[in-house]
């Protein structure tokens, strides 16, 4: 029922919406049922004064209502549709925090950058560097602007009373415009399955006027574990169920944009950075050493350095670099003369008849 009774204005259209979509529906839909059950009814094989006309095939006039109606109701739901798509892009800037509440050019929104990690949610908090941990406070109010990415696999970020939901990608960025017009406090979760901690993958928003937002602003900041750096983070990101409220201080600016571009741990190579020499024509071999940086969790999640860097190490070496013998333990000499099939039997033949065979029957390459 929060769909329909959010606290939020965009949510609130959202649901509007959905109401009218329905109504226009069943416009159709309610009529169709009850002629069913009346026709049914009508034409029984026992009421014999029903109109009997087996040799009838058409009807101009029927056939105008059965496809002019549905035709109208279609044009309705998709001006509605075309209409509040636009209006409601999670991407598009607020303009307004409820009816007759314009925003002021001069009113900037709130920024609040979100990672789905497993299982849980994390909430950084730029402007007043602060970070929290399955809890997500806000004035009231005042338009919010998220930042939204995940660590591992794909979430889906959902608050039924602020706004609709958005998904959370690896390696992306996503974006959604909310605002709150009550206070009190909510649900916020996950709304697509992402493994063995899905169910539990649930936090608090609270809605606060703007003087208890700053008094919790404080508070976190007086109760804060620690300073959430990259070392941090990276402890943070190991998967865990239930994960009670955490709190830290939030002094490094560059942390969610190293999220986004997937390089957290110290001597990974940036996505930009990769996409960067790869628009300028790549490496070559002189960068290498470069290439080797940017195999991304092949056999290990991030946060697991170790065998992120023997991942990276040997696996980029073997594909994108000569193999040597001291790159690789198990390696060994190739002959670089061209495979010609000596020694493979023919068919219907053992190996050692092939081998024994004239020359000019043996198999060629």
């Amino acid at each position: 029922m929060v769909v329909l009774d959010p606290a939020g204005d965009v949510a609130r259209q959202q649901g509007d919406l959905i109401v009218l979509s329905t109504v226009l529906m069943l416009l159709i839909i309610v009529p169709v049922m009850a002629l069913t059950i009346f026709f049914a009814w009508k034409y029984r094989a026992s009421n014999r004064d029903a109109t009997y006309k087996p040799d009838w095939d058409h009807s101009t006039q029927l056939e105008l209502v059965i496809w002019s109606a549905p035709l109208l109701i279609i044009i309705c739901l998709g001006a509605v549709t075309w209409v509040a798509t636009h209006l409601l892009d999670p991407y598009r800037p607020l303009a307004r925090t409820g009816p007759g509440k314009p925003v002021a050019a001069e009113v900037k929104p709130l920024d609040v950058q979100v990672v789905a990690l497993d299982w849980k949610w994390l909430f950084i908090y730029p402007e007043q560097g602060v970070a929290t941990v399955n809890e997500l406070a806000v004035p009231v109010d005042r338009p919010l602007r998220f930042r939204i990415s995940s660590s591992s696999v794909m979430n889906s970020f959902y608050v039924p009373a602020l706004a609709g939901q958005i998904y959370a990608m690896p390696g992306m960025e996503t974006k959604l415009h909310g605002v709150f017009d009550k206070t009190g406090e909510y649900t916020g979760f996950s709304a697509n399955y992402s493994g063995w901690g899905f169910s539990n993958m649930r936090f608090r928003v609270k809605s606060l006027p703007a003087g208890e937002f700053d008094q919790w602003v404080a508070a976190t900041r007086a109760s804060a574990e620690g300073d959430l750096s990259r070392n941090a983070y990276l402890k943070l990101e190991t998967p865990s169920q239930k994960e009670p409220v955490r709190r830290f201080v939030a002094s490094d600016p560059q942390l969610f944009d190293a999220v986004v571009n997937m390089c957290v741990e110290p001597g990974k190579m940036c996505m930009h950075d990769m996409m960067s020499l790869d628009a300028a024509g790549g490496a070559g071999i002189a960068g290498i050493g470069n290439v080797r940086q940017v195999t991304y969790d092949k056999f290990a999640a991030r946060g697991t350095v170790d065998a992120a860097r023997w991942s990276m190490r040997y696996v980029a070496a073997w594909c994108s670099a000569p193999v040597m013998s001291n790159d690789r333990p198990d390696a060994k000499p190739v002959s670089p003369e061209k495979l010609k099939g000596e020694g493979l039997p023919l068919p219907g033949k053992t190996a050692r008849t092939a081998l024994n065979a004239p020359a000019a029957t043996r198999p060629l390459s």
